[in-house]
């Protein structure tokens, strides 16, 4: 009886041990950012930031593939600097925020490929329109912010074609092409 005891406890600490090694890190918005660069006319980079990204990131240390990201823009958001710029991409030329609200990318799979490293599979939506798209996620740090709580950062890069979203407006003279920049540092969340 005593080993079997022994033996049950010994079960409850490995696993344990397992789910404290899984953490959920909710998306700080005033320390995450998403830019977006489109060639413009030939000549060179324009930029746009998203002022207001949100969602998670489960991060499971013991099985990477039990990991996940949940991102979430606010199409509204987006921000060159000109607001007539920044208008005319909320317009149905580009973004139609006001009918499509939000982007999102809801991961389907995650492989890790080396230490800090992971190939992130999911569902990208804009403009209503979802496609798989699979990128390179890489953990920058982990860290305790100033009251103590977990932080985690970590960035991906990766290009898309406008088109394939329905954002066809100008195509040739705004590349078709654009280069997407999501870095994110999340907190622990609260158990």
């Amino acid at each position: 009886m005593k080993k079997l005891t022994l033996a049950l406890l010994s079960l409850a600490a490995a696993a344990s041990s397992l789910t404290a090694q899984e953490t959920t890190y909710n998306v700080d918005p005033v320390h995450s950012y998403v830019f977006v660069r489109a060639i413009h006319f030939g000549a060179g980079q324009n930029y746009a930031r998203f002022n207001k990204v949100s969602g998670s990131v489960v991060f499971n240390e013991a099985d990477p593939s039990k990991s996940s990201v949940n991102i979430e823009v606010q199409a509204e958001s987006v921000d060159t600097a000109n607001a007539k710029r920044d208008e005319h991409l909320k317009s149905p030329d580009f973004l139609n925020a006001k009918q499509f609200p939000t982007i999102t990318f809801k991961s389907t799979k995650v492989e890790k490929k080396a230490d800090k490293l992971f190939a992130v599979t999911g569902d990208f939506t804009l403009r209503g329109q979802t496609k798989s798209i699979t990128t390179e996620f890489r953990v920058i740090g982990f860290g305790k912010g100033p009251d103590g709580t977990a932080l985690a950062g970590g960035e991906v890069m990766f290009k898309l074609k406008r088109s394939d979203f329905g954002v066809t407006f100008m195509v040739g003279p705004i590349s078709d092409e654009v280069e997407v920049l999501v870095a994110i540092e999340g907190k622990a969340a609260k158990k």
